[in-house]
């Protein structure tokens, strides 16, 4: 009981750890997601606020320097309006450019010629040429005083560097004055604000991933581990990372899933990534110690219950299957009795009530079956008890010794073993009717439970001779004890169906020559005796091969079977011919006669068998026999 109560108690308490931890694990998913989410959240946040503040800064210096430039490109064309023999010469340039604090100082004619600059090779630039040039030549002709072009930094026409120009109408004569800078605090602005700069400002947890994909040709902008590698996994792909805004499962270039969290800006989209293995890594830890912190009230809790159990119920139990143990094992005068608990003392008188009344009852049954005077008895045996319940007279019926019966009783599995035995020789066409010897026959009906075996035995001895002297009587020939000829028909069938297909039978027909004439003249009652001669010779023949039978009058039949070829069975034939002729039947106190037949027989030639037919050949085979000579055999010729 104890280990039962164990069992069930771990299993409930085991299965309630399951679901807590099953719900547990629901529930730090959730929260797992949802602070991964935020934290996702917040860091593409803190990306597009640093975005546009740099982007904020970068107009802001943009505007501050290009109204410096412009100014400094005033000044250019003021001075040199002014001072025109300084464009006669290019150290002159050079050192205005230097007091202006520009890279290059250009003079450009109404013609859209370089016509002097600060570098040398620049001169005779054409500025038609090229469309970084070209965009200055609407100033030459603009007919206003204060026409300026200010040009984003960009690659220039001469050298492909990177510079900024900055261009103004000349007041005195059609042509342009164009200043040149190397945008060093805008690209150092500029580089503030890429992708690459703004991921290494970011801290990131081991795998996670942050990275910018264009919304309009779907190519991966920026990465926190680089551009340089292949971007083919699902997560990097702008069709589904559109439904990752609430947080969503793709996997990357090896097929690991990914927790990605996307965002829109401008004509970007900024997202996290992180393996789902280090977001559940963390699951993990959390259900772990949740599991270790239960497992312990899980072991507490067993502990405590099974000292209470063990203490306030088991030594009682305990008690009571001993005495029950007793009571089942047949020792049925045992009292239970337990005390210290109402519930047990009550228990304990209602077994004891329960076995009186048992006994009571089985005494009863004993009497009744004495007083019936009925050969009739009934045994109960449990499986696992070794005692066997037995009513009186079992041991008559069984014909058992004191001693045997007593050893059977005391011992379930050897009585069973020997009921076993009886019930292996059932009698043909009989239910559960067995022969214990020659001329005892029981009826045993067994009833099997879960629990154990009930019988019932009776003598069924006088009805079974009854029914096999009848059934004799229906099969066989009271004169002959041969079989009739109906039952030898199925008799036959029933050979023939076992027969192996290479083995070969034949069925013979057999007719007494000249029996009438011994009729005629010594009576019937030679008649009589000369035919069981005959019959008594058929029944020396091998059971083995030979079945025999009276078929009417002085005619008789025989089925050998079981032969390899026609050979045996016509030596089995001549052996039966050889035995004929060494009987002799005394027909008178003076007379006597060797016995003789005729017979013809037919040969079966394999399954299906058609007794009818078999026995039609072999009347066939006999008439022929009969015709022409007499006192021997002959076989069926088609």
């Amino acid at each position: 009981m104890q280990k039962t109560f164990n069992k069930y108690t771990v299993f409930i308490i085991t299965t309630a750890i399951l679901v807590i931890l099953f719900i547990n694990f629901l529930i730090n998913l959730h929260l797992l997601t949802s602070q991964q989410f935020d934290s996702f959240d917040a860091k593409i946040e803190q990306m597009i606020h640093t975005l546009e503040n740099n982007q904020m800064e970068l107009n802001l210096l943009r505007e501050s320097l290009d109204e410096d430039y412009l100014t400094r490109a005033r000044v250019a064309a003021y001075v040199l309006e002014r001072q025109k023999e300084v464009a006669m010469s290019v150290p002159q340039m050079q050192y205005l450019a230097y007091l202006l604090d520009v890279d290059e100082l250009h003079i450009i004619d109404e013609n859209g010629i370089i016509a002097a600059a600060s570098v040398p090779q620049y001169v005779g630039i054409d500025m038609a040429d090229h469309e970084q040039t070209r965009a200055f030549l609407p100033l030459i002709n603009s007919g206003g005083k204060d026409a300026y072009l200010i040009q984003e930094a960009q690659p220039n026409a001469a050298e492909n560097k990177i510079m900024q120009y900055v261009g103004v109408a000349r007041k005195d004569q059609p042509g342009v004055i164009q200043v040149g800078f190397t945008p060093t605090r805008q690209l150092e602005a500029q580089s503030l604000n890429t992708y690459d700069y703004i991921f290494s400002k970011f801290p990131t947890d081991i795998n996670e991933e942050l990275y910018v994909v264009d919304t309009s040709a779907g190519n991966v902008l920026g990465h926190s581990n680089g551009l340089d590698q292949e971007f083919s996994g699902d997560c990097y792909r702008l069709d589904l990372l559109s439904d990752c805004t609430g947080g969503a499962y793709l996997n990357n270039n090896e097929d690991t899933p990914m927790y990605v969290v996307s965002r829109q800006y401008n004509d970007v989209l900024l997202c996290a990534a992180l393996p789902q293995r280090v977001l559940f890594h963390k699951l993990w830890g959390n259900i772990i110690i949740t599991f270790i912190y239960l497992l312990f009230i899980e072991i507490v809790v067993i502990l405590l219950l099974n000292y209470l159990i063990r203490k306030k119920v088991i030594n009682g139990v305990h008690h009571i299957l001993h005495g029950l143990d007793a009571i089942t094992n047949g020792n049925l005068d045992t009292k239970v009795t337990v005390s210290g608990n109402r519930e047990f003392e009550a228990l304990s008188r209602s077994i004891n009530a329960m076995v009186k009344s048992i006994t009571n009852l089985s005494n009863r049954i004993c009497a009744i079956i004495e007083i019936s005077a009925v050969p009739l008895a009934v045994f109960e045996y449990e499986r696992g008890i070794n005692h066997v319940f037995v009513t009186p007279g079992l041991s008559e019926l069984l014909e058992l010794s004191e001693e045997k019966a007593s050893e059977l009783y005391h011992d379930a599995v050897l009585f069973d073993q020997y009921i076993r035995s009886i019930t292996q020789n059932p009698v043909k066409g009989e239910a559960e009717i067995y022969q214990i010897h020659e001329n005892k026959y029981l009826q045993i009906h067994l009833s099997e439970s879960s629990d154990g075996y009930l019988g019932i035995i009776s003598d069924a001895t006088q009805s079974v001779l009854q029914k096999l002297h009848l059934c004799y009587e229906n099969s066989h020939d009271p004169l002959t004890g041969l079989n009739k000829f109906d039952h030898f028909k199925e008799l036959s069938a029933e050979i023939l169906q076992r027969e192996d297909s290479k083995q070969v039978a034949a069925m013979v027909m057999i007719d007494l020559d000249d029996f009438k004439s011994i009729n005629d003249t010594y009576g019937h009652d030679a008649g009589d005796h000369y035919l069981q001669k005959f019959s008594e010779v058929m029944k020396s023949m091998p059971e083995a091969h030979f079945l025999s039978a009276r078929r009417s009058g002085d005619e008789f039949c025989m089925l050998i079977f079981g032969c390899r070829d026609k050979e045996e069975i016509t030596g089995f034939l001549h052996t039966f011919y050889d035995t004929l002729r060494q009987n002799t039947v005394d027909l008178s106190c003076t007379e006597s006669k060797t016995i003789s037949a005729s017979c013809g027989f037919a040969i079966t030639n394999g399954p299906p068998y058609n007794i009818a037919r078999l026995l039609s050949h072999a009347d066939e085979a006999l008439y022929e026999i009969k015709r022409s000579t007499k006192g021997t055999y002959g076989a069926y010729h088609e």
